[in-house]
């Protein structure tokens, strides 16, 4: 018989013990939504049709006051899969790389590679521009998939733009990027026509590009499934993100005079006007001025016309059950290979999006519909449920930690929810902080003294309340100052949910001012380096 030596058993049983710690961690699939408010079923929404986050809602805990920390896209993913605030990453717009400013910041992906996980990615999970290659490759032990064009449908080829499928747009498209490069700015402020805000066409799902997303990640699912390694695979969709392309048969299930329009149109009485915005992005699209009448040049309202605004809903509503269908073939994918019940699946969207109210569309604000933002876990082990507590997009990385049963980093600004999960009336903080920057106008900073015309708006949201200080040339780790308020703002939820009055100078809130003030205060100490 041979012998075996020291070394050699004690090589043996480490490996089996490796071996045995990763076969007893769970794998994770990480699916985010671009634009995707909390209009589903599981929320409440009667009318939308969603069965398979229905059914993911029905396995896992539904965060139901869930809250991102800026409501657009580059910001909110950079700050989610660090676990850092924006004024750590000082990510606040669509064109700052996150690797410039923090080289060696670590994503979540990047952490797990050093707990023994496999990560391989599809679709959009960092905003392009805010990573290195558009999806920061030190974040993927296996590299990212990318949509090919034999990926889409027989004859079909890459949507024009990365959307389009009409024959006419896709002549349009070429046409225009033979003639000058396109640029499309940032979203809030874009620099060219996109097309028009929607499309319709009796097309397989693989005609767009989360379709073709769903069909790698499945593919790659499966290649994970042969491995003994445990797993993060992220999935990013692009819809409900404007434009509104779907598949006929998604359109078919709405009808435009069944959709619910805005019950709030107008601004917030003793408001804010730096807490609203142009609507830039959906202004760019070429069918939305014709339905427009801007009330003057650089106005802040829309005053779309019903017909257009139902159409736009009924748009958003297809592109969110055409989304849905794609989630439904992950999830069957985990199914057939026997792991639904052993995965931890994370989805959320990355912000909110205002449909309307307060004549607003898109998302690029404080308010509760563009910072409410849907996140919905399931894990092994855990019942399901809902719950009201408080949480922050920040909470997801100390999370799928913990649920994975690795330590959680102490360089995490959030917290773990996994109590949340197990007693769904448990509590992990007292509010969640959004916050979103505005440019004054140069007269108006010259008048008022200010060295710059940077504002950023801090959103403290609690149970009952959104309090929300203006503040002048400040970001949250410095030190405050109250010659720096330009402005600030109140809403009480219980008695106000459409926020059409700001409260925040009523003398029957005089004491909850102070008190939301003083909470915000202590807040930005924390954040002081």
């Amino acid at each position: 018989m041979k012998k075996v030596s020291l070394l050699s058993l004690f090589l043996i049983l480490l490996g089996t013990s490796i071996f045995a710690q990763q076969k007893s961690k769970p794998n994770v699939l990480f699916i985010a939504v671009d634009d995707l408010k909390p209009v589903l079923s599981c929320y409440g929404n009667t009318q939308i049709k969603t069965p398979n986050i229905d059914r993911l809602a029905k396995m896992g805990t539904v965060f139901m006051n869930n809250y991102c920390q800026q409501a657009v896209c580059g910001p909110t993913r950079a700050s989610l899969m660090t676990g850092k605030r924006p004024d750590y990453t000082k990510i606040w717009d669509l064109k700052t790389q996150m690797r410039d400013i923090n080289p060696d910041i670590i994503t979540l992906p990047q952490y797990l590679i050093t707990q023994g996980y496999a990560t391989s990615g599809v679709g959009k999970i960092f905003h392009p521009s805010s990573a290195i290659k558009k999806v920061d490759p030190v974040s993927w032990s296996v590299p990212y998939l990318l949509e090919q064009d034999n990926d889409y449908a027989n004859g079909l080829g890459k949507p024009a733009n990365g959307q389009y499928q009409k024959a006419e747009m896709k002549a349009f498209f070429d046409k225009k990027v033979q003639k000058a490069k396109v640029d499309d700015g940032d979203d809030e402020n874009p620099t060219s026509r996109k097309g028009p805000s929607f499309e319709n066409l009796d097309v397989p799902d693989h005609a767009y590009t989360d379709g073709v997303d769903a069909l790698l990640a499945k593919q790659q699912l499966i290649k994970f499934s042969k491995n003994t390694q445990p797993y993060f695979m992220a999935v990013g969709f692009h819809k409900p993100h404007l434009p509104f392309v779907a598949p006929k048969k998604y359109w078919d299930l709405y009808k435009d005079a069944d959709m619910p329009l805005a019950t709030f149109q107008e601004h917030s009485k003793n408001g804010v006007e730096m807490a609203y915005h142009r609507s830039g992005e959906l202004r760019n699209y070429t069918d939305i001025p014709a339905f427009a009448t801007y009330n003057e040049e650089g106005g802040l309202h829309v005053n779309l016309k019903e017909e257009k605004q139902r159409e736009l809903i009924h748009g958003y509503y297809a592109a969110v059950s055409y989304m849905d269908a794609q989630v439904g073939i992950l999830l069957n994918t985990l199914d057939s290979l026997g792991t639904l019940n052993n995965t931890v699946i994370v989805l959320w969207g990355d912000h909110g999006w205002h449909l309307g109210d307060h004549d607003l569309w898109e998302k690029h604000t404080n308010f509760e519909q563009a910072t409410r933002a849907p996140l919905i876990i399931a894990a092994p082990g855990i019942k399901s449920g809902k719950s009201s507590s408080q949480t922050e997009h920040l909470d997801i990385f100390p999370t799928i930690c913990d649920l994975a049963g690795t330590p959680i980093p102490t360089f995490l600004d959030g917290k773990s929810l996994k109590p949340i999960m197990v007693n769904n009336k448990a509590k992990v903080k007292d509010f969640s902080i959004s916050q979103y920057p505005r440019k004054l106008k140069k007269e108006e900073q010259k008048s008022l003294g200010y060295a710059n015309n940077k504002l950023m708006g801090y959103a403290m949201r609690t149970e009952k309340y959104r309090y929300v200080l203006w503040m002048s040339d400040f970001t949250s780790n410095e030190p405050y100052s109250s010659k720096k308020v330009y402005a600030s703002e109140l809403y009480d939820y219980e008695k106000d949910p459409l926020e059409k009055v700001n409260v925040v100078k009523d003398k029957k809130y005089a004491t909850t001012a102070k008190e939301m003030n003083e909470k915000m205060l202590a807040f930005f100490k924390t954040n002081q380096k």
